[in-house]
């Protein structure tokens, strides 16, 4: 393990690599299906949780209401997102996969177990767990400031059209 003069610790610059790495192995893999950069991630939680508005993915994939919208919008004309009113509430938009989207899906996790497998290569079944509580609990601990800083930008507001 290496420092970095005035870094406390090289964590999360082992965490971006991870996960960038991660990433471009996914966006070259997925170009075929006509997923641009990133856009696997919305369509795996559309899946696994169909029915949920913008707000909600947003929360969801902690990242910002325009880039979710962007992502759906694409996923959209692609044909692997549809969009349903709420039963209760006619303002809001509800996402649900399309029969596209659902046909992939068993794919695309398929190749992220196997992303996974790859980046556990030698670990034990406890180094694993160890290291999902972990990660999880370092999430739980800055997702707080994360939610801080969201509402500081009005991000919270009234998600009437989602």
């Amino acid at each position: 393990m290496f420092t970095i003069t005035g870094l406390n610790s090289a964590i999360l610059r082992e965490v971006g690599a991870l996960a960038r790495c991660v990433h471009t192995i996914f966006d070259l893999k997925y170009r075929e299906l006509s997923f641009q950069r990133g856009q696997f991630i919305f369509l795996t939680r559309i899946c696994e949780h169909p029915g949920l508005n913008l707000a909600e993915l947003s929360d969801l994939l902690k990242v910002d209401k325009t880039t979710t919208t962007k992502a759906v919008q694409k996923l959209m004309a692609a044909g692997y997102v549809e969009r349903e009113r709420d039963a209760a509430d006619k303002r809001m938009w509800r996402l649900v996969p399309s029969e596209l989207a659902l046909a992939v899906y068993p794919d695309v996790i398929a190749e992220e177990n196997r992303s996974i497998d790859v980046c556990f290569a030698g670990f034990s079944e406890s180094e694993r767990a160890a290291a999902l509580a972990l990660l999880a609990r370092m999430r739980a601990n800055i997702e707080s400031e994360w939610r801080e800083l969201k509402k500081g930008r009005g991000e919270e507001s009234s998600h009437a059209n989602d």
